[in-house]
């Protein structure tokens, strides 16, 4: 699909707002959601050609040729044959030490070359996998270091064409985002919008979508039960469209406060719930600044709430890898999931071109 296509397509907000039906949004998946089906990267693609999706979101590819220039033009041509449009980045990008600053420039550097070889539009970044893996001083001096690194490599990622799009994690509440990216500056930096992400930092995907939407240049679609505990608030990743969260809502949200985007699936499942121990005072250390109004929204997700009750193998656990004898289940409930997922998108949220 061309850039002139998709403008085209995505013209309808105008004419939704004259009267006439809204288009339906460009769809696609996130390939992290199958990474234990250890597929390589043409295999990713062919898959998101076979579902009849219109892009495909390349996200720690396990491809043996993934850091081979030459690999990213072959992947870049196949994506253009098979009429996907495709995004695709690195990772963490926090400079762990005053002396990884370099290290972590290079990273970004390394993976706009990628991304741009590849034909992406953006280069995806986080800053820190949660919220408790950043220094343990004032969010306003993560701040700083997360801008300046930005900024030092501003040049390169504009030479190249391409924006960075920093993802909404565990570990900055939007707000804090939303200063990220004013701070280092909206020309070249953006938000990749993750609707899984939110909840760890206690906040409601609406808000999400409402605060950092604006600076939004790709959605990413994930559900969460929310819920009420003895010991907090509980949180966990299941199929689109069977959590907590509605995701109607979020879709005219996302056609109400975000440029053009294209919109990707992203189910992680099969992770055992997270407790947030809001009744800890330790605990709110991490948010000194925490919004009233945003945690109360919060809190009233979780009141309506109630823990997943459809059979799921919880065995994706982080940090270690997946049992042998656990494996194949979890092989076939990742790619059960996105498929159930891929389906909800279509049929109820109206999402997508191509299938129709």
């Amino acid at each position: 699909m061309t850039r002139r296509t998709f403008a085209q397509l995505l013209a309808g907000g105008a004419a939704a707002a004259a009267g006439a039906p809204e288009r339906p949004l460009p769809l696609g998946y996130n390939t992290y959601c199958l990474r234990a089906l250890r597929w390589n990267d043409a295999q990713l693609l062919e898959y998101a050609a076979q579902l009849k999706l219109d892009a495909i979101f390349l996200q720690d590819s396990l491809d043996p040729k993934a850091q081979d220039p030459a690999h990213w033009k072959e992947v870049r041509e196949m994506a253009r044959k098979l009429g996907l449009h495709l995004e695709t980045g690195g990772g963490g990008i926090f400079p762990k030490t005053p002396e990884a600053f370099k290290t972590s420039v290079d990273h970004i550097i390394r993976n706009t070359e990628r991304a741009k070889a590849m034909g992406s539009p953006i280069v995806r970044c986080v800053i820190a996998g949660d919220r408790t893996q950043l220094p343990r001083v004032p969010m306003e001096q993560n701040i700083e270091t997360v801008v300046k690194l930005l900024k030092t490599v501003r040049s390169r990622v504009m030479d190249a064409g391409l924006k960075i799009a920093i993802e909404i994690h565990k570990d900055l509440q939007a707000w804090e985002l939303k200063t990220v990216v004013e701070e280092a500056g909206k020309e070249f930096v953006g938000v990749y919008l993750d609707t899984g992400n939110p909840v760890f930092v206690m906040e409601d995907p609406i808000t999400t979508v409402e605060v950092a939407g604006p600076y939004a240049v790709t959605v990413h679609l994930r559900d969460s039960v929310v819920y009420e505990t003895k010991a907090g608030i509980a949180v966990q990743w299941v199929p689109l469209g069977e959590g907590t969260v509605d995701f109607r809502e979020v879709i005219a949200k996302v056609r109400q406060h975000c440029p053009p985007v294209y919109i990707y699936i992203k189910p992680i499942t099969g992770r055992p719930p997270q407790i947030l121990p809001i009744y800890d005072r330790e605990f709110w250390k991490l948010y000194p600044k925490a919004r009233a109004s945003e945690f109360a929204r919060f809190l009233a997700l979780a009141k309506k709430g109630e823990p997943y009750a459809r059979p799921m193998v919880v065995e994706d656990l982080q940090g270690r890898p997946t049992p042998p004898h656990f494996l194949s289940a979890i092989q076939y409930q990742q790619k059960e999931h996105m498929e159930r997922s891929i389906d909800y998108a279509k049929k109820t949220l109206n999402l997508g071109l191509r299938w129709r």
